[in-house]
């Protein structure tokens, strides 16, 4: 294994691992992030670091594997379902009961769910991964201006929503004509 790769896999492997605890249950973080690094490593000659930092490249190679995740999942439970095992797992609920904001919980949680897909996901990119706007662009494969500007929408929509404003009681009426 190259020296480069070993050092990005000890600089950003917690972050990476904590990115993907934060978006599954118990124990399947770890699995995860052993798929990150085996899609990155056999992806290295792909990155450029004239388009971004490792830490972006990574991160973004983890979103991937983690929607791959959820699309089998999807794919599972909709079996299960079909053959008469009713027991998907709600991993919504697991990302939901690690906030640490108890008072907040509620309006947090339900302004997240009211965000579209794209400002949410950027949202938590930045808030919780710590990425840069920039770095978070990156990741989901959109221009950095366009991260800033839903950026900003999605901070917009969640102060309104824990401020408890009268235009967060309308939010989801306007996202709904947004989608």
């Amino acid at each position: 294994m190259d020296d480069w790769f070993v050092a990005q896999v000890e600089q950003h492997g917690a972050d990476i691992h904590a990115y993907l605890s934060r978006r599954t249950i118990d124990g399947i973080a770890d699995d995860l992030l052993g798929d990150v690094w085996v899609a990155a490593y056999s992806g290295r000659s792909g990155f450029d670091p004239d388009l971004g930092s490792a830490r972006a490249w990574l991160f973004g190679v983890a979103r991937h594997v983690l929607h791959g995740y959820y699309r089998k999942h999807r794919l599972r439970t909709a079996v299960a379902r079909a053959v008469g095992i009713d027991r998907p797992l709600d991993e919504t609920a697991a990302v939901d009961a690690r906030l640490d904001a108890a008072a907040l919980a509620p309006q947090l949680t339900q302004g997240l769910r009211e965000l579209p897909a794209v400002e949410r996901e950027l949202l938590l990119l930045v808030a919780w991964e710590n990425l840069t706007p920039t770095e978070a662009a990156q990741v989901l494969g959109i221009p950095a201006g366009t991260a800033r500007s839903r950026l900003h929408r999605a901070r917009q929509r969640m102060d309104e929503r824990l401020s408890g404003s009268p235009q967060a009681q309308d939010e989801p009426n306007r996202q709904e004509a947004d989608r």
